[in-house]
């Protein structure tokens, strides 16, 4: 009987247990998906101590002082020094008092005009310092620090500057400025006038200032390009004047019309020509027509304008070939040139054919005859008619 209570007491208590077991199991389940026990700690995880806690509001604040850093750095390196960023009016301008300052209105950088005319400057610059590797993406954010201002001067005089080549500072690009624009300035000739640019207006990446030095270089060293005629820009003066501020627009004139384009050299007849007997031009362009002609009408070709008629260059090949003698293999030029390029090539392989048969080289460039320079081309053509005008 002991032996049979025994274990009757024995199998209860582990009925007993396994229930309770059982109970503490789901009960666990339970609370673990409790929505109200969300800081409960996890397996394997230690529980975070008050100075934990205070890190963490720490590192949270740092996160975001960090971020309002980068987001000032990155509004200061966008932002200063852009005279076409017109996001605050000229009103709420910081400036000292008689301080004035130029910005263009952002509307007249949308202008079709203003466009080409930065688009071909841009290519001219970039034409002129291919050989040094500068490739200008933006006329203000490349030209102010006076580095690629000072490869441009040499490379269009032929003459080397005493400056620095890399300045970092501020200070120093202020320097360096100062002499490439003395150097530009005596070159252009701006002795007594002033001109429509300055160190601190360059340096300040205001595009009308640095437009207008482009302008004048490329018109002095009669650049291969055809500048846009009268492209104005609307610019708003703000002016602090007994602690009020005003701001006028006004219109600006970057280009006027202009009668040349072509390379500048010496002075000579055509010069003359041009200056004092204008009168007698029509005499001489009829000359060249009926000497041209003569020609050409042996292929069965006739000229009647010489501004626009050789600035393909087929003529001249096909007439440097006629005065020459010789055939000129028709693969060697384009005989239907579909753009600028293809012209250019032309007109430089006929300058080619006429060193070739003993002339000087000419006193004008490829870029001269496409763009329609009739000075170039009067000096062309006349070099081939004192040459040849006893060729039958």
């Amino acid at each position: 009987t002991d032996c049979f209570s025994v274990s009757l007491h024995f199998c209860f208590y582990k009925q007993l247990f396994l229930s309770t077991s059982k109970f503490i199991s789901i009960m666990s389940l339970r609370r673990s998906k409790s929505p109200h026990l969300n800081n409960s700690i996890k397996s394997g995880e230690k529980e975070e101590s008050f100075w934990d806690k205070f890190s963490t509001i720490g590192r949270k604040k740092g996160t975001k002082e960090v971020q309002k850093v980068e987001e000032e750095g990155k509004h200061a390196i966008e932002s200063p020094g852009l005279p076409n960023q017109f996001d605050i009016p000229p009103e709420d301008y910081t400036l000292r008092d008689l301080e004035q300052r130029a910005v263009i209105d952002p509307q007249s950088l949308n202008d079709p005009e203003v466009i080409k005319l930065q688009r071909i400057l841009i290519d001219w610059l970039n034409d002129e310092l291919a050989e040094q590797r500068i490739i200008v993406q933006s006329i203000e954010e490349d030209l102010y620090d006076g580095q690629v201002l000072h490869k441009l001067w040499e490379k269009l005089t032929g003459k080397k500057l005493d400056v620095l080549e890399v300045t970092q500072s501020e200070e120093g690009q202020r320097q360096k400025l100062d002499v490439v624009l003395n150097a530009v300035n005596h070159t252009l000739g701006f002795h007594q006038k002033i001109p429509k640019w300055s160190v601190e207006s360059v340096h300040s990446k205001n595009l009308v200032a640095i437009l207008h030095l482009l302008v004048a270089l490329a018109r002095y060293f009669r650049a291969p390009i055809r500048l846009p005629e009268n492209v104005f820009v609307n610019v708003v003066i703000a002016q602090k004047s007994g602690g009020l501020l005003n701001a006028q627009k006004f219109q600006e004139q970057i280009t006027s019309e202009y009668d040349d384009v072509g390379m500048r050299c010496d002075k000579d007849a055509f010069d003359t020509l041009f200056d004092c007997a204008p009168e007698k031009l029509s005499v001489v362009k009829k000359s060249l027509i009926t000497f041209v002609n003569k020609h050409l009408t042996k292929l069965n070709f006739e000229i009647t304008d010489l501004n626009s008629d050789f600035r393909d260059g087929v003529y001249l090949c096909l007439l440097m070939g006629l005065l020459g003698g010789f055939f000129v293999p028709l693969y060697e030029f384009h005989l239907t040139p579909q753009d600028i390029d293809q012209m250019v090539s032309n007109v430089a392989f006929s300058f080619d054919l006429m060193q070739d048969a003993g002339l000087p080289k000419p006193k004008a460039r490829p870029e001269d005859i496409v763009n329609m320079d009739l000075k170039s081309t009067l000096r062309v053509l006349y070099n081939l008619f004192t040459t040849y005008r006893s060729v039958a």
